[in-house]
């Protein structure tokens, strides 16, 4: 029995179901709104005491981190494997996941709630939204919040990870110029996986393109996985037209100060190289 703890455009949420999706596992799905601040329930935080999504159950027992999770189910229902079987193709793979965890998750939440999230906030009464700040528990994802509400597109943590997505996508472009046309080779895997959902996000923002349109391979490679079956239904068709319409209507709002930045970075990074 495995049931998901989860929330339908939550990036990590969309990486463990794009998961299951390709193992053709059947699970049950159990909501928990981010906006009504379910995830610091009390039960909830029983199963999972950083008060984040997702949180997979497996015959009783809880597993936190959806970078973990995708290994635990790849460990779990071995056929067909997402992991390749080279020790050497397992690091890379990994390597993957860490950039996701360790840069592009926190640039991909700066960036949405500059977009959107920093409007619906506005928006709330003043006791609404200083509870939502209080509740988030961690020191520095606080600090990363009000900043982005504070300054938008503008935050030092957006050009954080809007830096961090430039290196993500620079390298991903001499990667598969070496594999292709999947981050490992010939299959996806979990590399692919963890990556799917990000860039999912910016494309649903209007934003990818500032990105990639000058990187062929990425191209090629998101063009592959936005028809795999298994983003199809593990992403893309679990996204409701509410929030495309949000996205779409949000992201090009900040298109202008995220290509600036882009373009600076550029710049910073050429310099540095002579």
């Amino acid at each position: 029995m495995l049931t998901l703890y989860d929330f339908g455009n939550s990036v990590c949420c969309q990486k463990v179901r794009i998961t299951l999706r390709a193992k053709a596992l059947d699970w049950e799905s159990v909501k928990v709104d981010l906006f009504k601040a379910e995830q610091y329930d009390q039960k909830y935080l029983k199963l999972n005491p950083r008060g984040m999504v997702p949180t997979l159950v497996h015959d009783g027992k809880p597993i936190i981190e959806s970078t973990l999770i995708c290994e635990y189910l790849d460990d779990a229902f071995p056929e067909p494997r997402l992991k390749p079987a080279d020790p050497g193709l397992q690091a890379r793979m990994r390597l993957w996941s860490k950039m996701v965890d360790e840069g592009l998750f926190e640039g991909v939440t700066e960036l949405s709630f500059s977009a959107m999230f920093r409007e619906r906030m506005r928006n709330m009464p003043e006791e609404i939204r200083q509870r939502r700040f209080r509740n988030i528990g961690d020191p520095r994802r606080r600090d990363r919040l009000m900043s982005t509400y504070e300054l938008g597109a503008r935050s030092p943590f957006v050009i954080h990870g809007i830096a961090a997505y430039e290196r993500a996508f620079k390298m991903l472009e001499d990667t598969l110029a070496e594999t292709g046309p999947w981050i490992v080779g010939a299959n996806a895997s979990l590399a692919d996986i963890s990556l799917m959902p990000f860039a999912a996000r910016l494309d649903y923002l209007g934003l990818l393109d500032l990105w990639i349109k000058d990187r062929p391979h990425v191209v090629d490679w998101w063009a592959l996985a936005r028809e795999w079956p298994s983003f199809k239904t593990g992403l893309h068709d679990l996204i409701s037209e509410a929030e495309f319409s949000e996205m779409r209507l949000h992201g090009p709002k900040i298109a202008d100060d995220v290509g600036r930045i882009i373009s600076e970075v550029r710049r910073n990074t050429a310099a540095a190289a002579h």
